[in-house]
């Protein structure tokens, strides 16, 4: 149907023979009856870095089995599943897991591909955050100036001052397919450095944040917060002395943590735990979604006027601390 899902399948399941992580239903003695069966259909590269041993073990101690989805069979044949969680692309997925839903509505599926589906584009992405009533949370919720540009990057320019964006603009491709070039930003200082740039295209006006970037990872009710090292502030002496077009640097890798850094007290603050816990919470209603995480900045010089950039659906939770914890306090409350 979909081609195999990984190779090593089978190695994989003769581990968990070894280790007794059987999912019908008597354990080995010591452990669980079996509580919770997890079905997932992840990519090669999802499963590896999310389905750590020490998850496994964790959730094994909690009754908690992980099931692989056979790609090649029909979903509704495998299982049973307690819950469904994946992470594929595509139409044809799309639909087998909408029909699922409506003849297995006593299984959780993390998350429905019509949430999922709304991230994917990054101009229906930010849609409707800025209308978030936050104002009792000790901190403000906005969203940069953007446009969408479908086509001829170039005449794009115009367009751009007309709406009142102002230069620099970060340019983001305008879907995110989970390829790597779909996570590629670049920093645009001039109307001439947009013919340089392939639509379809996000033209968001960049934020003087202090070079660091928040990521709000939220599984549930829980939230955690890392710091990752972002562009520095850009002077007005700069904006007229530089031109053309530049690529940023990664910052979602362990690589570019910030969180033991040096850093200017008024910089490295975590946006406050109130705040915080009240977007994720506006989010989740907003998105339907339970797994996702916030690329969140502070404009330089205040204390708490935030913006989100960004919005990315079951990101690499290795890099959130204790995540193997949270996913199965997470999934042990399901049950």
């Amino acid at each position: 149907m979909f081609g195999t899902l990984a190779s090593g399948e089978l190695e994989t399941a003769r581990l968990r023979r070894d280790l007794g992580f059987s999912c019908g239903g008597i354990r080995m003695e010591g452990e669980q009856t079996q509580k919770l069966v997890v079905g997932y259909a992840l990519t090669p590269k999802k499963k590896k870095s999310f389905l750590q041993p020490k998850l496994e073990v964790l959730a094994r101690r909690k009754g908690i089995c992980f099931v692989p989805i056979d790609l090649n069979r029909p979903l509704s044949e495998q299982g049973p599943f307690d819950v469904v969680l994946h992470k594929l692309l595509g139409k044809e997925w799309q639909d087998v897991i909408e029909d699922y839903q409506q003849k297995h509505p006593e299984v959780t599926v993390l998350d429905p591909p019509g949430a999922i589906q709304r991230i994917h584009n990054r101009q229906s992405m930010l849609e409707g955050l800025a209308d978030l009533n936050l104002s009792d949370c000790s901190g403000n919720i906005f969203v940069p100036k953007q446009m969408v540009v479908l086509k001829d990057s170039a005449s794009s320019a115009d367009r751009a001052v007309e709406a009142g964006l102002k230069f620099p603009l970060v340019a983001k491709p305008l879907w995110i397919d989970g390829t790597a070039k779909s996570h590629q930003l670049f920093l645009a200082y001039d109307k001439r450095s947009l013919a340089e740039l392939d639509p379809p295209l996000v033209l968001q006006e960049f934020v003087n944040h202090g070079g660091v970037m928040f990521k709000v990872f939220v599984v549930g009710d829980t939230i955690k917060v890392v710091r990752r090292f972002s562009l520095p502030n850009i002077s007005n002496c700069e904006k007229a002395k530089v031109d053309g077009v530049f690529q940023f640097p990664r910052v979602s890798s362990a690589a570019a943590s910030a969180d033991n850094a040096d850093l200017d007290p008024s910089v490295a603050e975590l946006p406050p735990k109130p705040f915080l816990e009240a977007l994720a919470k506006e989010l989740r209603i907003l998105l339907g979604l339970r797994l996702f995480n916030i690329d969140m900045i502070r404009e330089h010089g205040s204390k708490n006027v935030f913006y989100v950039i960004d919005i990315n659906y079951f990101p690499g939770y290795a890099k959130m601390p204790d995540y193997e914890q949270v996913f199965v306090d997470f999934f042990h409350d399901m049950a």
